[in-house]
């Protein structure tokens, strides 16, 4: 248990800071399931418009510092190829 002022303030910055976190995280993989699940139904149209969602806000994931870089890279990356080839498939 923290005892100074300042170390429980610390405490208080972190629980704060890890439901904030914790929040985005949530967000991030619920407009990466969007995408897979229009991707699985067969649907372009809704994989695309759910694509273009997604990708700001993986890569916002990054400036927030909830997502390394890389992992925000592939996921986008992994997506965009998903939706290119069901868009490919339906054209």
């Amino acid at each position: 248990m923290a005892h100074t002022l300042s170390a429980k303030k610390r405490v208080r910055q972190t629980e704060a800071r890890t439901a904030r976190n914790r929040a985005r995280t949530s967000q991030i993989k619920t407009f990466i399931k969007k995408v897979e699940t229009a991707v699985a139904k067969g649907d372009a149209e809704a994989a695309v418009v759910a694509f273009r969602q997604a990708e700001p806000q993986i890569a916002r994931g990054v400036t927030k510092g909830v997502l390394h870089k890389n992992t925000a890279s592939r996921r986008i990356s992994r997506l965009a190829q998903m939706v290119k080839k069901l868009s490919s498939a339906a054209a």
